[in-house]
């Protein structure tokens, strides 16, 4: 599912646009840094989704691109059937930002679905956008030009926003196994979240408007089935769930307004806030990312602000592209994820190759604190206490990253200037250091809560094991 949250440099306290959000699944999440390579002509990799898909289909196999770029993301292992490892997006060395955000369908579409669907799945697109757009539009053009030639495997509707420090662009791909896709450009005046990914009204009588592309069948498969004749287009009355703006994104949307029109305007506190709020936020977030869209002057410096879990109950640390390791306390584990309730961390139960007999995770991440299932901790802990946890566990996140938002810009001038001399190695190191510390004491002031908020569960009579979940109530 997820959520996406575009804002426009105009809006921004301090010049640039802002992507952030979160993913919506169950499974376990974890941060990785992925080094550019260079790949030999001929190399593929696998795509799309198998026949244990929610929405099934048959896997393919697509080239490589020559060069991948550097990038992170956050990963997880369960979707829908889709094969894992799976992910949403993050940022790579061209500073092009990507969020992925389901984007359902008309059930008409849905249900036409090839079972035997080939093509690359959203996750892929996303991979495939890291490791090769040098731009927002170039994004879309290279996830429109792989789905022509090789098809896209749905789970009944997606989205992606894709951004870089002058524009975004929405895209939703469509069911149906017919290629259909629209995209919408975000400029510096945009406010626009996403849950669902969503684009209205479309210019369908104006061929080649700047801020609309769309797949060479968008207008005619629709007349076609007689779901459009002339004048006004709505994609999402036409191709998606016909609801337009979710109540969810209204609210938010107009927040945002709000806080855009005040003399100070957006800054990474209103991002941060925009993906912690507990009217949006809850056990389904897997992660949070806020993303400063800066020109890339430098690709190390490119940076990320990344909550283990749902903001709700984690904080937000610095981590930059450049830097050469990230704590394993934020790496992957087995916690949640998929397939590991069956595999051994032994070797002597490597029977068949050992895919489904030995633990895919590295012993020795096994042997740290999941940063990932701290968080959760911390927030069941707090959704069983109750909303008067809320204040003093954000208010403590809040100090934090009010103070460590300044200490990182003092980090980041430093490096620049360093690299600017022919110091880069040393910068780098400098921030790779800053960033793991303050990745692990984010993570010591979860625990540090989490106590806290343990002892006073124990000692209170309304706090009970209960088989229904309870959590705060949430716009969606």
């Amino acid at each position: 599912m997820s959520y996406a949250l575009y804002v426009g440099k105009n809006h921004s306290r301090t010049g640039h646009a802002w992507l952030a959000g979160y993913g919506d699944e169950p499974s376990s999440h974890w941060l990785e840094i992925v080094p550019a390579a260079d790949h030999a002509t001929g190399t593929t990799f696998e795509a799309g989704v198998g026949p244990d898909a929610d929405m099934p289909g048959r896997r393919i196999t697509v080239p490589r691109t020559g060069h991948a770029l550097r990038h992170m993301r956050v990963s997880y292992s369960y979707y829908l059937g889709v094969p894992a490892p799976i992910t949403n997006g993050g940022v790579n060395e061209a500073g092009v930002a990507v969020r992925d955000v389901w984007s359902t369908s008309r059930a008409e579409l849905r249900d036409v679905t090839p079972k035997d669907q080939a093509g690359l799945n959203y996750s892929d697109l996303a991979r495939c956008a890291l490791e090769s757009a040098t731009s927002a539009r170039g994004a879309v053009q290279l996830c429109a030009a792989l789905i022509a030639s090789h098809g896209e495997a749905t789970y009944g509707g997606n989205s992606h926003i894709f951004a870089d420090s002058e524009e975004a662009w929405v895209m939703i791909q469509f069911a149906g196994g017919q290629g259909l896709w629209v995209a919408e450009r975000l400029g510096a005046d945009s406010i626009r979240a996403a849950r669902p990914g969503y684009v209205l009204e479309v210019p369908v009588d104006e061929p080649g408007h700047p801020d609309f592309l769309y797949s060479p069948n968008f207008v005619s498969f629709a007349r076609d089935q007689g779901w459009y004749q002339d004048g006004r287009f709505d994609a999402n009355a036409i191709y998606g769930d016909g609801k337009g703006r979710w109540a969810g994104i209204e609210w938010i949307e107009e927040q945002m307004q709000a806080r855009a029109a005040r003399p100070e305007r957006i800054g990474l506190d209103d991002m941060i806030w925009a993906v912690r709020t507990e009217k949006l936020t809850g056990d389904t977030a897997g992660y949070g990312q806020v993303v400063p869209l800066l020109p890339a002057t430098d690709p190390g410096l490119v940076l990320i602000w990344h909550a283990a879990c749902g903001a709700l109950a984690a904080p937000f640390s610095p981590v930059f592209l450049g830097q050469d390791a990230i704590p394993p306390e934020y790496g992957p584990h087995r916690y949640l994820t998929t397939g590991e309730s069956h595999r051994f961390m032994d070797m002597r139960k490597a029977v068949s190759g050992g895919v489904d007999t030995v633990s895919s995770v590295p012993q020795m991440a096994e042997t740290t604190v999941g940063a990932f299932q701290e968080s959760k901790r911390l927030m069941y802990l707090m959704q069983l206490i109750g909303k008067e946890t809320i204040a003093p566990v954000h208010q403590a996140f809040v100090r934090r990253e009010t103070g460590l938002s300044e200490l990182t810009k003092s980090h980041l001038r430093v490096a620049e200037t360093a690299t600017a001399a022919g110091s880069g190695t040393d910068a780098m190191a400098v921030l790779t250091s800053f960033s793991n510390a303050e990745l692990k004491s984010g993570l010591a002031l979860v625990r540090d809560l989490a106590t806290g908020l343990s002892v006073q569960a124990a000692g209170r009579s309304d706090v009970l094991p209960s088989d229904a979940p309870v959590g705060f109530s949430q716009i969606w």
